[in-house]
């Protein structure tokens, strides 16, 4: 079947897949993205025909002509989530549905054709089981997914291409916190922006990442672990990390974070983030944040704690801010209470380890 919302894949199994103990090997410290699985998902598509040929293969290099469209004009977006396994032995992911919904509309925004959400989950289910034994069974291990499409059609000129490549790769994850985990210190930059109002801010292609590197490199020289951007109209408000949205807790409990105005990715850990707040009892806002306030409510004790929040990290408490003119503590420095008891509530959950009231955990085996 081809070209419709339901694709039968094709299975190739890995000839020559890495050996049990090799594999054992690679899994005692996998890191984060250098260490890859046996298999890979392809899909394609064309104009006319829709999507067709879904594969699940041995993982090898891509095949590319040096006049493909995305080498050219960036036509590319991508996804990431985690697979995990479960105390009874069985697999699991995290709201795949929803990266599935912002896949299609970073598609939309990109000029992209929009792989049904069937397909896009279906892909992630054969690969997770044709390669469940690349999953670490350590306590914090996991499988990290990308999904990704690019605009393959050889040619030169400014349009959307007419055939584009849907790819699923696969990482096996360790501990992003090495001894527990550990506030981060922030760099604001005073000269770059990530995204502007009508730009590509909320869609997750890989351009916006590539515009956060000098500011990363920035930060990186500055003694900082992560940068922070302010928004592109008045260099005043709060927009987001490098790769991760950005909460602010207040004395009286309240947890706050800025907008999505088109400029910041719509996190999927962020709206757990803010769901799981407001089921504890705290009072939830959108709303602009300026560096300014940010700075004297710190100052004043007003503000509590600050984290961040994303796939990788699930939430990373934030006790630094350094910027040109200075730098400054959140919370004395340290986790704040808030901070840990949502990002602890969230691995439970992610993990099959506490209750799922939302429905956001999905069996894949």
């Amino acid at each position: 079947m081809s070209g419709g919302d339901k694709l039968d894949f094709e299975i190739r199994p890995n000839l020559a897949p890495v050996s049990a103990a090799d594999r054992a090997a690679l899994l005692t410290n996998p890191g984060f993205g250098r260490v890859f699985t046996d298999h890979m998902v392809t899909v394609r598509y064309a104009d006319g025909k829709g999507w067709y040929d879904a594969r699940v293969e041995a993982r090898a290099p891509i095949p590319m002509d040096p006049a493909s469209a995305v080498l050219h004009y960036a036509q590319e977006i991508f996804e990431g989530l985690k697979a995990y396994r479960t105390a009874d032995g069985g697999v699991t992911m995290f709201r795949p549905d929803a990266n599935a919904a912002r896949f299609a509309t970073s598609a939309q925004r990109m000029a992209m054709p929009v792989l049904p959400p069937e397909v896009f989950v279906d892909s992630l289910h054969k690969l997770i089981e044709i390669d469940r034994e690349w999953i670490p069974t350590d306590e914090d291990g996991s499988l990290y997914l990308r999904p990704f499409m690019f605009a393959s059609e050889v040619f030169l000129g400014v349009r959307p291409a007419n055939e584009y490549l849907y790819m699923v790769i696969a990482s096996p994850a360790g501990s992003y916190f090495t001894g527990g985990v550990k506030p981060v210190t922030v760099w604001v930059s005073p000269d770059y922006t990530r995204a502007a109002p009508g730009g590509t801010g909320a869609a997750k292609c890989g351009g916006n990442y590539a515009a956060s590197l000098a500011a990363q490199a920035e930060a990186i020289e500055a003694g900082c672990d992560q940068v922070v951007f302010l928004d592109a109209v008045e260099r005043r408000f709060v927009d987001e990390l490098g790769g991760m949205n950005v909460f602010f807790v207040y004395d009286d409990g309240t947890v706050v974070t800025p907008p999505l105005t088109g400029t910041i990715l719509p996190g999927i850990t962020r709206d757990a983030v803010m769901t799981l707040a407001a089921a504890a009892g705290h009072q939830v806002e959108e709303r602009p944040i300026s560096f300014t306030d940010w700075q004297a409510d710190a100052a004043s004790g007003r503000l509590k704690e600050v984290f961040a929040c994303g796939t990788a990290a699930v939430v990373t408490p934030i006790g630094g801010v350094r910027f040109p003119d200075g730098e400054f503590l959140i919370g004395g420095g340290e986790p704040g209470q808030v901070t840990m008891a949502l990002r602890q509530q969230l691995v439970d959950i992610q993990r099959g380890k506490a209750a799922d009231p939302h429905g956001w955990v999905q069996r894949v085996l």
